[in-house]
């Protein structure tokens, strides 16, 4: 992030971009550093509605407590058939939706309608590419944080409980060096 000032690029970052920012959160607690991090670029998380999730198989197992913890927060999950699978067979609801090219409606539709807040959508390769595009595209034009790692979705997790919690203490930078 902050995606919003490149709307015709990928939010799936290439290793040299993952190092580029414009923005920084400063803190003790890496949940309050990401949120302040985040409301830098504008682009603050959702606090409920709908969270889109799609990952690729190698994060599928990985995804579970992260889905386990959202609907824990208080959100619905909305994934594509095989993320959605697993997810009911590990006891968290989940809502099947089509990818792009499987039929309508589809998650892109559903951005488009504001019927989703948040994106955990981690890369699956050339095969998935236009989907991973669509999305990527529609996340930034109707403005949807979107999430491409797991390890941003576990910290995304704490910034939204620490959110919750109206815990988030601000410090200037003159306070932080003095």
């Amino acid at each position: 992030f902050p995606f919003n000032k490149f709307p015709d690029q990928s939010v799936f970052l290439s290793p040299e971009m993952k190092s580029t920012g414009e923005v920084i959160g400063f803190d003790s607690e890496i949940g309050s550093a990401y949120a302040k991090a985040q409301a830098g670029a504008n682009e603050e998380f959702p606090l409920s509605g709908v969270i889109f999730i799609s990952v690729n198989d190698q994060d599928k197992i990985k995804v579970v407590p992260i889905a386990r913890d959202l609907l824990e927060l208080g959100f619905n999950i909305l994934s594509t058939k095989g993320t959605s699978k697993l997810l009911n067979e590990n006891g968290i609801q989940s809502n099947a939706i089509c990818k792009v090219g499987e039929g309508r409606p589809n998650v892109v539709d559903k951005i488009k309608n504001n019927e989703i807040q948040l994106i955990i959508n981690t890369p699956l390769g050339e095969k998935s590419r236009f989907d991973e595009h669509e999305i990527g595209k529609a996340a930034i034009k109707f403005k949807v944080p979107a999430i491409t790692t797991i390890s941003a979705a576990k910290f995304m997790i704490r910034a939204i409980r620490i959110q919750k919690n109206k815990s988030i203490k601000y410090k200037s930078l003159q306070e932080i060096f003095k």
